[in-house]
């Protein structure tokens, strides 16, 4: 597995932003994409974005769609969820996940991942 670390939570009120990163280590396995996951208390973790190092794309669900981008730093291994427009209901833990199997695009399920962060703390109050 790759260890990796997300950072960059915190509260905000509703409307504003929050950037997060996910910094993956080195390692002997190949990294093909990855992703953001959230889950709220109570809830099951849900997909938020995804990027595939392999084809360059990007994906999103559609909760978040036009308010939150992905963004790589691919010298430092690092991928960006920039937020903005947070709502209430973006309120969650988010964690990182990396796909070494190479699983079929777009990657959205929790399955589809082999890598996990501790996750952050992102509250967005009303």
């Amino acid at each position: 597995q790759v260890q990796l670390v997300e950072s960059g939570g915190g509260q905000v009120q509703a409307g504003g932003s929050l950037r997060l990163s996910c910094v993956a280590s080195e390692s002997s396995l190949r990294i093909y994409a990855m992703g953001w996951f959230r889950q709220a208390p109570g809830k099951e973790r849900e997909f938020v974005a995804a990027f595939s190092w392999s084809l360059y794309n990007t994906d999103y669900a559609d909760s978040v769609k036009g308010r939150f981008s992905i963004s790589t730093d691919n010298a430092k291994m690092t991928m960006y969820l920039q937020m903005n427009s947070l709502k209430p209901e973006d309120t969650a833990v988010y964690y990182c996940a990396a796909d070494h199997d190479r699983a079929v695009w777009p990657v959205r399920a929790v399955a589809d991942f082999e890598s996990w962060g501790q996750g952050t703390q992102v509250t967005v109050s009303s």
